[in-house]
């Protein structure tokens, strides 16, 4: 997926040079003119007040995927000139872990909708962390003086935002059950409980990326996602431990 990504700002770079889509490098503690390798144009998203590293391959720990919750989108405009606007992103992840939260471009070239279309993504943790509750997470994106774009577009991994304006925020509240208190409590299968049910935890009040494991069941495969929650039930449907992997 890295690969994907930097081909996507390489493209958009060059994009850049012929007057289409531009945006302006931004890695905190450097020079906006892409000093020290940052490039200019697509990429330039990073956490606020940290730098953005390059990350390992697809095939070890440490890949880059698309955080759970995208919660808010917001462009600010600097009142200095040149006049910026800088694209300022929330969001939550399932567990800690997650470092170098970064926006990049989903798709490279001059969008038919006039809306910049961007994934919030991070580096994922590089083992299962337990369910404790979400954690938030942010990151920005600066455009260029002089930028056409009518709105932004923000993808995570369960939901995306759209700001039809700039300036402007949109947000949204996450309502979804972080699981940190459901060890001890009975796990019921969608439709076959009722809202507010103590001792209880409902299939539809949890994250849709979601396994759980009974005591006779195996796992199959290997394909490992720290975006799904799993939980591991007892013979009578209690949980005894919930984790991300």
């Amino acid at each position: 997926m890295n690969e994907i990504f930097r081909g996507l700002a390489a493209f958009a770079v060059a994009a850049a040079l012929q007057g289409s889509l531009v945006g302006l490098a931004l890695a905190q503690g450097t020079a906006p003119s892409g000093a020290g390798g940052q490039p200019l144009g697509y990429g330039g998203g990073g956490a606020a007040g940290q730098t953005v590293e390059p990350t390992s391959s697809p095939e070890t720990p440490g890949t880059e995927l698309p955080v759970l919750y995208v919660t808010s989108v917001e462009v600010l405009r600097t009142s200095i000139e040149p006049k910026l606007d800088i694209v300022r992103v929330t969001g939550l992840t399932g567990s800690q872990g997650w470092s170098d939260p970064e926006l990049v471009p989903t798709f490279a070239g001059k969008p038919w909708d006039g809306v910049l279309d961007l994934q919030f993504i991070a580096t994922t943790p590089q083992q299962t962390e337990p369910a404790e509750g979400f954690v938030p997470i942010n990151a920005v994106f600066p455009l260029e003086e002089g930028q056409l774009f009518k709105g932004v577009r923000v993808r995570a991994s369960e939901n995306a935002i759209e700001l039809k304006q700039i300036p402007g925020v949109n947000q949204t509240q996450i309502t979804v059950n972080d699981c940190k208190d459901c060890v001890g409590k009975k796990f019921v299968e969608r439709g076959q409980a009722q809202p507010g049910q103590q001792g209880v935890v409902r299939q539809e009040d949890l994250p849709k990326v979601l396994r759980w494991i009974v005591p006779s069941r195996g796992i199959r495969g290997i394909t490992r996602n720290p975006n799904r929650l799993n939980l591991i039930l007892s013979d009578d449907n209690t949980i005894v431990a919930a984790y991300w992997e």
